[in-house]
């Protein structure tokens, strides 16, 4: 059996722990790896690596980290279809949608190899007669990140790319659901030329995250996950003194006016409500109807989700993927149950039945907002339907929802979508895009229950986040003028 391995000092490493975690097959549901989890040793020595790399990585030139992200860059791309081909086995996505999160994953490292314009401070001559004052921007040291099995190629690049051109080092914690694509990028950093240690990987659980965020050497940590995991990594690592950004779970809603073309909003809640099986934070879960959009919209999207190919990445014709576990598709084939009226059972789909952990497109209509089925985030192929009278009750129950991740709005008025973008409560807001999540430069992150901490991830964001500001005022006298006066400085 293979064991996918950790990555210390620029090279793999197999693990000396007793604790062997599987890696399966979605698709087949049969073990494929294996991780050994990290110990605390391990983990410390992880941290030590990078600690030691700091000093000469923090010293290069922001043209030679730019050159790196330049290289690194061409090689993620040159090997697009082999890194695709690992999340497709390991996470089970289809092909297409693993070469979409390589592709995204590709526009984070293109805003890295900016560092040395985004690393530029401010500079302001003669603030005091003869005195300058100027702010830089400065590495904490070893940062850490802990990222979630639905992305493993691209939420690793939304962390690890801004924190290394911004000279710091980092440990990286991956999934052990699906844990051999941190090692493929690894390696190729490596081969960018990124000097050893500056970039580490653990495999493991629990016990790699809580060393982590135990050690004195670990100034920031990086999290993506669900809530209550969030809210634990943000209260431990600012206990300790450490900088958080911890991104939790989501509720995200698209609102459909009367107004709205139907067919296209039935399109975009199918794209965004069962694309990778729904285990996305930024899907759409809820699709709140509004008025007389409810019954055509709710039989629109019954219509197609009759189309969707539900199958292996293997074969070319499938949309849709399995889930990544057997225990997380038995717990979200039991909301089916749970409340509203079940349009489309995705349990009576044949693929359901096995091997693999299938379960066919599900859709829910009249969902209860006090049912399970509303309230927890499922993060599967299950759309729920809350209808609503007005416009004010749709906008007041995203409002009210704890989560903030992500919302959208279906309307052909102009007006009505500029009210929405201002009233609703929520980090990421799409007007007739289903699924707004921000491009590169700009940043990634929600409010509420949805994020933990007070800058989001990537974009300008992530380069705040992964650096410290620094003022100095600087005189260079004429030591004939120099004297002694006690009062507080002057500026005028």
């Amino acid at each position: 059996m293979r064991e996918i391995k950790h990555w210390i000092k620029g090279t793999a490493v197999a693990g000396t722990g007793d604790r062997r975690l599987p890696v399966y097959d979605p698709a087949t549901g049969e073990q494929q790896a294996y991780v050994v989890a990290a110990t605390s040793a391990e983990t410390e020595a992880a941290i030590a690596s990078a600690k030691a790399a700091f000093a000469e990585w923090r010293a290069a030139s922001l043209s030679r980290r730019a050159e790196v992200m330049f290289r690194f860059r061409e090689l993620v791309d040159a090997n697009r279809k082999e890194i695709a081909a690992l999340v497709s086995a390991e996470h089970g996505k289809t092909r297409a949608d693993a070469e979409g999160e390589v592709a995204r994953g590709l526009e984070n490292i293109e805003f890295a190899t900016g560092a040395p314009h985004l690393l530029k401070g401010g500079y302001s001559e003669q603030a005091s007669r003869g005195v300058d004052v100027y702010s830089i921007r400065q590495p904490l040291g070893v940062v850490a990140g802990i990222t979630p099995f639905n992305f493993p190629a691209m939420v690793p690049m939304w962390m690890f790319c801004n924190a290394l051109v911004c000279g710091n080092t980092f440990v990286l914690k991956p999934s052990e659901k699906d844990p051999g694509v941190s090692l493929m990028l690894a390696d190729l950093l490596r081969q960018a030329g990124l000097p050893d240690g500056v970039l580490n990987v653990v495999q493991g659980d629990v016990e790699a995250v809580d060393t982590l965020l135990q050690s004195r050497d670990v100034e920031a940590i990086s999290f993506v996950g669900s809530t209550p995991v969030a809210r634990h990594i943000y209260e431990t690592g600012t206990r300790r003194g450490k900088r958080v950004q911890a991104l939790g779970g989501a509720k995200n809603h698209m609102v459909v006016l009367p107004d709205a073309d139907i067919g296209a909003a039935a399109d975009a809640a199918v794209s965004a409500g069962y694309g990778s099986a729904g285990e996305r934070c930024m899907a759409i879960s809820v699709v709140v109807a509004v008025g007389a959009s409810a019954d055509p919209l709710v039989d629109a999207i019954a219509e197609r989700i009759g189309r969707i190919a539900v199958g292996p990445a293997t074969d070319p014709a499938a949309e849709m993927g399995p889930l990544i576990s057997r225990e997380h598709r038995d717990k979200v084939a039991s909301y089916l149950d749970a409340a509203g009226d079940l349009v489309v059972d995705g349990r009576e789909a044949p693929i359901a039945k096995g091997p693999g952990f299938f379960l066919g497109a599900s859709l829910l209509d009249k969902v209860p907002t006090d049912s399970p089925a509303y309230q927890d985030e499922i993060f599967g192929p299950v759309l729920s339907v809350v209808r609503t009278d007005s416009y004010e009750e749709a906008v007041d129950l995203v409002n009210k929802n704890p989560y903030g991740n992500g919302t959208a709005i279906f309307t052909r008025d102009g007006g009505a979508a500029r009210q929405f973008q201002y009233d609703v409560v929520c980090g990421m807001v799409g007007v007739n895009v289903p699924v707004p999540v921000p491009v590169a430069y700009y940043s990634f992150g929600g409010w509420k229950s949805s994020l933990f901490g007070d800058l989001h991830m990537y974009g300008p964001d992530g380069i705040q986040f992964y650096t410290r500001s620094k003022v100095v005022t600087s005189r260079w006298p004429d030591p004939a003028t120099s004297e002694v006066d006690l009062g507080f400085p002057k500026v005028r």
